[in-house]
């Protein structure tokens, strides 16, 4: 039986994500963590000759969060050009993860279409020693655009 090689897991410091605000590239240097997952949403399905139920998938939610270093006003301007136009930008997400000690390569998720759930336009916190931002999000579609290769066990 073969194993995994210690070498190949994935450091979550190693990779780079983007963000596209109406056709606009921003790096974003600011990021500490982001997750995004796909939710299923399911139906109870009751079965004649069955004491438990069943569940079907009928459809999918796109949520994600992260977690920046108050350091741009990116996410501020969104929401206060909303407050003065009506206008939500259209917005995607590019995250890489990228380990160069890994041998199974990298992986990059393109998040469409995503909707930030509430825009913080100013903090002071005396007791933080940096100021730091939660953003949670949701998105409607995403690509994978490069995917990991199978780990060589050892």
């Amino acid at each position: 039986m073969g194993f995994l090689k210690a070498g190949d897991v994935i450091s979550g410091r190693e990779g780079t994500a983007f963000m596209t605000i109406d056709g606009r590239n921003v790096p974003m240097f600011f990021l500490k963590n982001i997750e995004a997952s796909i939710e299923l949403v399911k139906t109870e399905v009751p079965v004649l000759g069955k004491r438990m139920n069943q569940q079907k998938v009928t459809g999918a939610n796109g949520t994600g969060s992260m977690n920046i270093h108050k350091v741009t006003s990116e996410f501020m301007m969104i929401g206060i050009n909303y407050l003065k136009t009506g206008i939500i930008p259209e917005v995607t997400i590019k995250v890489t993860n990228d380990d160069p000690n890994s041998k199974i390569g990298r992986q990059t998720v393109l998040l469409k279409e995503v909707l930030l759930d509430s825009i913080m336009i100013a903090k002071l916190d005396v007791e933080s020693e940096t100021l730091d931002e939660d953003v949670d999000f949701t998105f409607s579609d995403a690509d994978p655009l490069e995917t990991f290769a199978e780990p060589i066990l050892g």
